[in-house]
Parts: structure tokens; C-alpha cells; sequence
């Protein structure tokens, strides 16, 4: 990953001390296989959407321990072995994901790693720390799609984001339907495209504002978006802006349009379009900024705000409210024999063994409300069971299913050339057509549902049981491991 040069030391320290643990015991190439899922949407949304697994398989193909990292290894007292076998380690494992830019809901198994027990247990820190902040962001920047219609949506966020995420937020944005980024790193590292206009300083550094607007029109003729708020947008930015426009016209050259950055942004985009139509000047654009959201979008496109162009910052990079997916990555079978981790409350039971999800479709091709959950290698369940209140079920088998976690990488290699991320982006928008409105809506969304099969419930229970009495038997998995 060019932007982001991972080794294998991009990883909490537990990890690799419990990996010398499984080294020293002999357990280190024991088969394993770790789900990862979320628990909770954020935004008290109704979805998430899915991203960041093309930068994540990018980071398992190239996963080593280079020299720097060894060196520093040596000095938190690992043992000497240990050392030398980091030394030549590759990650060799197999990922089993939905695809990015697919919606997804809680306690669904959105991606699995196999492999052996060192590797699978290695890549958990880098894993969550990769899908969690892509997937907040991307599902934060659809929220804003949603709002915003055909209205052109930016990330403005650099300046703003927690430190070199910012990159990964511009990516993040666009799957989630964005489309373009200040962030000049970005835009040439995931091909977006890459747009602008101007501060205030650059208008404050000369004696007048028009001053500064005719040099930046000599400079950028046929980009010229004028900041028209850094003394008075309505008595003397857009004046101005209005005044270089016409002279561009003579010069047979169009401003692409003014933005506004602060004030009543309804109030001032009506008064700014009356303005520029009077003007003759309708082909130019109304861009604004300012701690913009999808709630802050709609009230302004409620109030009849004419603006062409969102530029969104701090509270699309940052996530904001949750400013994190509390997603999680769980041992579910190791050593050949289902795992689960047990709780004093049922919704943190995990769910043991090697599972696959279904998407449930409806009679009209939408996505039906819930998602099915079973042992991978069984036949499509007709029944779902509520994972969290014994006795609820429900019957599936007049739909249509389709299974959701496909092969993407085997043997540490990806099996496919990655998607472009504008195609990543398009498949994002059409997964999203099919979600019912009432999962989209801000206030009190829909829950979408999740069931297991009973092949899954039945090895559950099973496994719960067995560690209350102590007994240590392998329950009838029917072939599903591996």
C-alpha cells in the first residue's frame, strides 16, 4: 500500500506475544479462522457500508518484519528463535469477504481470515484498525449521497483528519458516494479527482479583494472559483466575483463560481443566485462549506438553498457523532474444533465455526430485512432463528438468497486484479437502491434483522453447554469445518 508503507510491527504488542506463545508450545501452524463484524451502526443509522478490504488484502500481500522492525523486536526480550522465525514471515492465508461497497448489519460475518493460528491472530490490529475507519467514513459520506441527490458532494477533511487518515478518508468518501477530494495526495494515489479554490489568507495578502480576484483569474482562467466571504459576501465578495466573471467573458473565458464558507448559507445562496442570474452569470456554481452534514444538507436543501457543490470537512473525516465502528475480529474455529467466546450477555456469544452469509431478497428484488447466517458447505436454510431470543424464528424459504463472503485472497495472494474505486463506488450506489427507505431515514430507521440457520444454533447451544458442565467434546459439525 503506497501511502501507507505497513509492516508487520502495525500491530498491538499482545499480538505478537501471544504469537511466541504459540510459537514456543508448537501451536504456531494450527489451522484457525477469525470472523470479522460490528455490533452496533453508527449515526443511530439503519446500515453500514462496507470498505476498505482493497487496501486491506493490498497490506496482507506485501506483510513482512523488515530489518528496522527486527531490530526493535530484539530489544522487548522475545526469544532469539521467535526472532528469526518473524524474520521470514509472509502472510500465507485465505480471506473470505462480501464485497467492498456492500451494505452490511450487525453481527453478520462481514469478512473471515484462515489460515494458520500465528498469521490469522497476527493481522487482527491492522484489520480493524484498516475496515473500521473506512467503513465509519464511507457510510457517513452515503448518508450524505442520500440527502444530497445529484448535488456535486467533496471531502474537504485534510486539515481536519486524525493524521494520515485523511487519505484513507478521501478513498472512504468516495465509495461512499462522493466525488472529488482537496487532498492532492489522495486524488493521485486512488485516481479522484482532485479540486479546489482558494482561503482567505491568499484574498487578505493583497490590498483589495478584487485585486486578489483578478490575479487568481489571470492565474486559473478557467477554473476560478471565487471565496467570496472574507469581508462581506453580499456587499463586497460577490460584487467582485461578478465584476472578474464579466471581464473573463470578454476574454472569452467562464468562472466556474463562488463559494461561501460562513453566515446563514440558505439565506446567502438565494441572495447570491438572484444575483449572478441578474447578472447573466447562470453557469456559475454555488459551493459551500462550513461543519457541513447530512442533517446540516437537508436543512438546506429543505430551505431551497440553490447550491451545486457540498464541500464537507470535519464531520465527514472525522466521523462525527460515533467517530468509530466498534467492529471486532473473533476466534470462530481453531485446531480443527469450533471456538466461541461465552458472556454474561447473549448478544456478545459469538458464533463458532466456519460460516457463510445470505443476503435475503424480496419478490421485487430488494433487499428483504434479514440476513442469514449458516455453517458454510450447507444447503441454503428455509428457516432463520433469532441469534438472541430463543423461540423467535422466521421462514425464508420463498426467497431468494444469495450467498455474501466470496474468495478474494488464497495463500496470501488476491485472486482478482482490485476494482477501480470508482467501480467499487457504483457497486456501493447499487447495493444502496436496493435497500428499502426505511433502513435510510436519519430518524428511527428500520432494524434490519439477523438470523442463524439451526445447523449453527444447534452447534452454539451445543458449545455453551459444554464449557457450563465442563465436558470437552467436539460437537457434530457435519463436515462444515476445515
Amino acid at each position: 500500500m503506497e501511502s501507507f508503507p505497513i509492516s508487520g510491527t502495525y500491530t498491538d504488542l499482545y499480538e505478537l506475544t501471544m504469537g511466541e506463545a504459540y510459537f514456543l508450545e508448537g501451536r504456531k501452524d494450527d489451522a484457525a479462522c477469525f470472523d470479522y463484524f460490528f455490533r452496533k451502526v453508527p449515526n443511530a443509522g439503519g446500515y453500514v457500508l462496507f470498505a476498505g478490504l482493497q487496501d486491506l488484502l493490498e497490506v496482507l500481500e506485501t506483510l513482512h518484519f523488515t530489518d528496522t522492525d527486527i531490530a526493535f523486536l530484539r530489544k522487548l526480550h522475545f526469544r532469539p528463535a521467535y526472532i528469526d522465525f518473524l524474520r521470514g514471515f509472509q502472510f500465507r492465508g485465505s480471506v473470505y469477504s462480501v464485497m467492498e461497497g456492500e451494505v452490511i448489519f450487525p453481527n453478520c460475518p462481514i469478512l473471515r481470515v484462515e489460515g494458520t493460528l500465528f498469521e490469522t491472530q497476527l493481522v487482527e490490529t491492522l484489520l480493524l484498525n484498516l475496515l473500521n475507519f473506512e467503513s465509519l467514513i464511507a457510510t457517513k459520506a452515503s448518508r450524505m449521497r442520500h440527502v444530497a441527490g445529484k448535488r456535486l458532494l467533496s471531502d474537504f477533511g485534510l486539515r481536519r483528519a486524525h493524521g494520515p487518515g485523511g487519505v484513507l478518508a478521501a478513498r472512504a468518501a468516495i465509495v461512499g458516494g462522493f466525488d472529488s477530494t482537496s487532498n492532492v495526495y489522495a486524488a493521485g494515489l486512488y485516481d479522484i479527482e482532485a479540486v479546489g479554490t482558494m482561503a482567505h489568507s491568499y484574498i487578505e495578502s493583497y490590498d483589495s479583494e478584487l485585486e486578489a480576484f483578478r490575479a487568481f483569474a489571470r492565474s486559473r482562467p478557467d477554473h476560478c472559483i471565487f471565496l467570496t466571504d472574507t469581508y462581506s459576501t453580499l456587499l463586497s465578495g460577490l460584487p467582485n466575483a461578478i465584476t472578474v466573471a464579466k471581464e473573463l467573458e470578454k476574454q472569452g473565458r467562464r468562472a466556474a463560481g463562488i463559494r461561501l464558507d460562513s453566515g446563514d448559507l440558505a439565506w446567502l445562496s438565494k441572495n447570491a443566485r438572484t444575483l449572478l442570474d441578474r447578472e447573466g452569470l447562470s453557469y456559475m456554481k454555488i459551493v459551500a462549506s462550513n461543519q457541513l452534514d447530512e442533517y446540516v444538507i437537508r436543512s438546506l436543501l429543505e430551505q431551497g438553498a440553490p447550491i451545486d457543490v457540498f464541500g464537507v470537512g470535519t464531520r465527514l473525516v472525522t466521523g462525527q457523532p460515533d467517530a468509530s465502528l466498534d467492529g471486532v475480529y473473533k476466534l470462530s474455529m481453531a485446531a480443527g474444533r469450533p471456538r466461541l467466546k461465552l458472556s454474561e450477555s447473549i448478544q456478545k456469544v459469538t458464533l463458532p465455526g466456519i460460516k457463510q452469509v445470505w443476503r435475503v431478497m424480496n419478490q421485487n428484488g430488494q433487499f428483504f430485512g434479514a440476513d442469514a447466517i449458516g455453517l458454510s458447505g450447507e444447503e441454503y436454510p428455509d428457516r432463520i432463528y433469532d441469534p438472541f431470543e430463543i423461540g423467535k424464528s422466521l421462514e425464508i424459504g420463498q426467497y431468494s438468497l444469495t450467498p455474501l463472503l466470496q474468495p478474494v485472497m488464497e495463500h496470501g495472494k488476491r485472486l482478482s486484479q482490485p476494482p477501480a474505486l470508482h467501480e467499487i463506488a457504483a457497486y456501493a450506489a447499487g447495493r444502496l437502491a436496493l435497500l428499502p427507505e426505511e433502513y435510510k431515514r436519519f430518524e428511527n430507521p428500520h432494524t434490519y434483522k439477523t438470523g442463524i440457520s439451526k445447523k449453527l444454533m444447534e452447534m452454539r447451544n451445543h458449545l455453551r453447554n459444554q464449557h457450563k458442565t465442563g465436558k470437552n467434546e467436539s460437537p457434530d459439525i457435519g463436515g462444515y469445518s476445515k
